[in-house]
């Protein structure tokens, strides 16, 4: 799952993303509304988690220009904004969850997983053969037996499990499973498909297209 993270607190900031980056998501951190829109322009997300008083604004007032233009993102507003009135302004404005301050990091992240599930409308266990990704409880299990990941690992099968028998290319791994900072021509993604292949055994089921990427297929 990629998620943005916008809050100008930098200690509450890191605090978070790394919670989320401890569940397995993929995290991209902003301080401003400035910084956000820009960010999300340039990628797509599973979910953003906006602090509602930023300094260049109340991110309430972007988000519902952004759902009048057609934005369909799940959005968690956290915040200090704890009266009736404010949570209920959140959602008619465009919000689909919030989260008062202070808050569980634990509270948080299952918050966010289930944003994530709900705008990719999948069931939280992803089936394709012999092999099964749990995606709440990250777990894989291969011809039953319980196969231990990293979480890059999980991310790209979860990925990949996502889109069986189509082919993913190595931009889209990195998009939705790296953080910003990665270079595509770099051979990370290569070094994390072997390394899932090998712990998935044989018969294979991850699968390179020369010249076009991955694909999640029994043959």
């Amino acid at each position: 799952m990629r998620v943005m993270v916008v809050e100008d607190d930098e200690d509450l900031r890191v605090a978070v993303c790394a919670e989320l980056g401890a569940h397995g998501a993929v995290v991209t951190a902003a301080r401003s509304i400035g910084e956000a829109d820009l960010a999300l322009r340039a990628a797509a997300y599973d979910c953003v988690v906006f602090d509602r008083m930023l300094p260049d604004g109340d991110a309430l007032h972007f988000v519902r220009a952004g759902r009048q233009r057609g934005w369909t993102t799940p959005v968690l507003f956290l915040t200090a904004l704890a009266a009736v009135g404010d949570r209920v302004d959140g959602f008619a404005h465009g919000g689909d969850d919030y989260l008062v301050k202070p808050f569980a990091m634990a509270e948080l992240a299952a918050r966010v997983r289930m944003l994530c599930r709900r705008a990719g409308a999948r069931p939280p266990v992803l089936r394709y053969a012999d092999l099964e990704v749990d995606c709440a409880r990250r777990e894989v299990r291969r011809a039953g037996t319980l196969i231990s990941l990293s979480r890059k690992e999980f991310a790209v099968l979860e990925y990949l499990a996502i889109r069986p028998e189509q082919v993913v290319t190595r931009s889209e791994l990195i998009e939705h499973c790296w953080d910003d900072g990665t270079d595509p021509m770099s051979n990370v993604v290569d070094k994390v498909i072997k390394r899932v292949r090998d712990k998935l055994h044989e018969p294979g089921l991850v699968h390179t297209i020369r010249g076009r990427g991955y694909r999640l297929a029994t043959a």
